[in-house]
């Protein structure tokens, strides 16, 4: 009688896995008992082939439950949206999806003149007349990084310096002491002859008026024609420098 109460535990824990109600180990000890109840001695060895049977179907049930449970879960995780690349100012960097492999810093190419020291006080200073190249990227929190380059942005060209441009009402946000060193860009953009060689007329039409009103301040690290940067960097006051016709 107690084999078949065991056999039939079997069949139901197969066709019935555990499902909430009736736990692997509260069926576990309804077999330990019925087994224990087996006082025949001739019957150890039965006896440990169905405990060996029940430990196997018992780990079978839990696994193949578990599997279930991590399946069903796996399957309600959200999944996480991409979200659209953030574009910069379309006004400031109207280039910026043409030049993706330079890090933006080609957004925007200004030329000017009236930015490289000067070896003397002369009006007449050849470097003077040099052309920097600034290749610009705007910001989202309105400021400006121009790299400074002598010659160009070619695959070679090394940047001597930075300009680092603020909007009017960062500039006035600065201390007082720190203001002296920012060019005010609707006096020297004249000054410098400063032109976008890359852009329509239209494109710069709309670029201009927004340039006008920042701050620039510039700081070099290499002199144009030296192989590499040598001495201590410095700041460059453009307004302080010779005024040109």
């Amino acid at each position: 009688m107690l084999f078949i109460l065991l056999y039939t535990n079997i069949v139901n824990l197969i066709k019935y896995p555990s499902n909430g109600h009736v736990s692997v180990i509260e069926r576990g000890i309804t077999f330990s008992i019925l087994l224990n109840n087996l006082r025949d001695k001739n019957m150890i060895k039965s006896k440990i082939i169905m405990t060996t049977a029940l430990l196997s179907l018992t780990v079978g049930c839990a696994t193949n439950s578990g599997d279930k449970i991590v399946s069903e879960a796996s399957s309600q995780m959200p999944v996480a949206a991409t979200s659209a690349p953030v574009l910069y100012n379309e006004t400031l960097n109207p280039r910026q999806k043409e030049f993706p492999n330079h890090l933006g810093f080609n957004d925007l190419h200004i030329q000017a003149i009236r930015h490289l020291k000067p070896e003397s006080n002369d009006v007449h200073d050849p470097d003077l007349q040099t052309i920097v190249h600034h290749h610009c990227k705007a910001y989202e929190d309105d400021t400006f990084i121009c790299l400074m380059f002598h010659t160009g942005m070619k695959d070679q060209d090394k940047p001597m310096g930075f300009e680092y441009i603020i909007t009017t009402a960062q500039f006035n946000a600065l201390p007082e002491e720190e203001k002296d060193y920012w060019h005010y860009h609707a006096e020297e953009i004249p000054r410098a002859h400063a032109t976008f060689p890359d852009l329509t007329a239209e494109e710069a039409g709309k670029i201009l008026p927004a340039v006008n009103e920042t701050y620039g301040k510039v700081y070099y690290f290499k002199k144009p024609h030296d192989k590499m940067p040598l001495g201590e960097p410095y700041i460059l006051k453009v307004q302080d420098m010779p005024v040109q016709d």
